[in-house]
């Protein structure tokens, strides 16, 4: 079995496998014992608690939480005293900076016809994209997918607006080739000067939703809208049969300078080794056209309601746990970098971060970003958690949610995978409120939560060692995330060593 493991490995793999083959077990050496803790936190997270009133005031009270607003500065208020009743240590802001704000003013769109035909076009701004004053009678061209091809066949696309097609969102692959494929569509039409570009919803019924395609909370280089997918393939039908259609356009966008934004932390210490530590995080922020409820409040209160499970079984992990809400998540990972970066000294330290970001769908594994020496010494943490559906830890890798910095600093990272459930129409939606949570469910993802970090927190040995920026690199290049991160326009920062571990 040895040679067919290694065979699988590939040369990083090997290195690490024979590390962890050589250390102790990273679950401690009695399972009778560790099977007790984690049954014992798995009955303490099941129990009725705060976490439904504590999204409830966070979705419905509170409402869409972007950086640099009202709403999110109460949204960091409510972090700070819920992690506080919950029972953490040491409950703190983190500051940092986000390079631009942004809002949307009043969006509108009207397309006309020449037999003097007009229909109200619904429509919303691509976040972070600039703003568009008001524009009559532009021309409307259909670029089909955005590819190269399609641009070139429709020619002159200057000073017009550009409607790219999409698919229905139905599965995560879905999820990531949407936001994958927009850079190089963003680019054609710069290259081409074009006035706007007009993205189709991926979602059915006229459900509107916000994106943004920026990475560093920078101000993108075009104006764009996300229309109803109905409004799209009308407009799209009336092109193809040689019915030419212009709009009149209005995109006012507030846009504002550098603004300080805010992690939430607090802690359970270590009762034997306190500098060590490991993460369970979720991201506070989110979109504001719905309540971010999937979005991510639901994980948020899942990080506290963890807190609250373990605090309340009496058990006391090994090494420090933090539990954070980071902010920024939908500007570009801002608040995780933030924080790693800041934290880079101390990262060597860092034996574990867990994420979640993905609603309140059943979990079904934790992806570990590539890494395959951690799966083995992962997998008798998992095994209390069979009876909800967790089989196992899996070497996929993606760049998409907060464990992405720690990842590129060679920290062993873990996400949890989750079933689509009801989140890809309701992702970033008007749709995204407290009533699509499903709050049994979450609660056995709070116990999932709770039991793994723990597991992480109370190893005798780490699941794996924090690797050098050469085995990330490689690990990127095996997990293929580099092309992933070449397609969303990242790749450059980490090749330029402007991100992640500097050697």
């Amino acid at each position: 079995m040895i040679r067919g493991i290694i065979h699988n490995l590939g040369p990083l793999g090997f290195a690490l496998f024979l590390v962890v083959t050589i250390t102790r077990p990273a679950f401690a050496a009695d399972p009778d014992s560790q099977r007790q803790m984690a049954d014992r936190l798995i009955t303490e997270a099941l129990k009725p608690s705060a976490i439904e009133t504590n999204l409830r005031r966070l979705t419905d009270e509170i409402g869409g939480r972007i950086p640099g607003t009202p709403a999110f500065q109460r949204a960091v208020d409510w972090g700070v005293e819920a992690l506080k009743i919950a029972g953490a240590d040491n409950v703190h802001t983190e500051e940092f900076s986000i390079q631009h704000s942004w809002a949307e003013g009043s969006t509108s769109m009207t397309a006309s016809l020449y037999s003097g035909t007009t229909f109200p076009v619904r429509a919303v701004s691509v976040a972070w994209a600039p703003a568009l004053a008001s524009a009559k009678h532009v021309p409307i061209v259909d670029v089909g997918e955005g590819s190269a091809s399609e641009f070139a066949k429709v020619g002159d696309i200057a000073g017009r607006i550009v409607l790219v097609h999409s698919k229905v969102l139905v599965t995560w692959d879905d999820l990531f080739a949407e936001y994958e494929r927009a850079p190089a569509v963003i680019a054609l039409a710069v290259k081409g000067k074009a006035k706007a570009i007009a993205f189709m919803a991926t979602r059915d019924h006229g459900i509107l939703y916000r994106h943004t395609n920026s990475v560093n909370g920078e101000i993108d280089a075009l104006p764009q809208l996300m229309i109803a997918r109905e409004d799209g393939e009308r407009i799209a039908r009336l092109l193809a049969a040689a019915n030419p259609v212009w709009a009149d356009i209005a995109i006012p966008n507030k846009i504002g300078p550098a603004f300080k934004t805010w992690n939430v932390v607090g802690e359970i210490r270590g009762s034997e080794r306190p500098d060590e530590f490991v993460v369970l995080g979720a991201h506070l922020d989110s979109w504001e056209l719905g309540t971010g409820a999937l979005d991510n409040g639901c994980n948020a209160a899942l990080v506290i309601d963890a807190l609250r499970a373990i605090k309340a079984s009496g058990l006391a992990p090994k090494r420090s746990i933090r539990f954070i809400l980071f902010s920024g998540e939908e500007e570009g990972l801002l608040g995780s970098r933030a924080y790693a970066t800041a934290h880079r000294r101390e990262l060597d330290k860092a034996a574990a971060v867990v994420i979640f970001d993905s609603g309140s769908g059943k979990t079904t594994s934790f992806s570990t970003g590539g890494r395959k020496d951690v799966i083995a010494a992962t997998a008798p943490m998992l095994t209390p958690l069979e009876q909800f559906g967790v089989t196992n830890a899996v070497p996929t890798a993606e760049s998409g949610t907060d464990h992405f910095d720690f990842m590129l600093e060679g920290v062993p990272s873990f996400v949890a995978d989750q079933v689509e459930a009801n989140y890809m129409e309701n992702y970033h939606a008007t749709t995204d409120t407290f009533d699509k949570v499903d709050f049994d469910q979450l609660k056995k993802n709070v116990a999932e939560a709770a039991v793994f970090t723990f597991a992480l927190a109370n190893a005798d040995e780490r699941v794996g060692p924090r690797l050098s920026r050469a085995q990330i690199e490689q690990t990127l290049h095996e997990s293929r995330l580099d092309q992933e991160l070449t397609n969303m326009g990242l790749w450059d920062e980490w090749a330029n060593g402007k991100r992640g571990r500097e050697q």
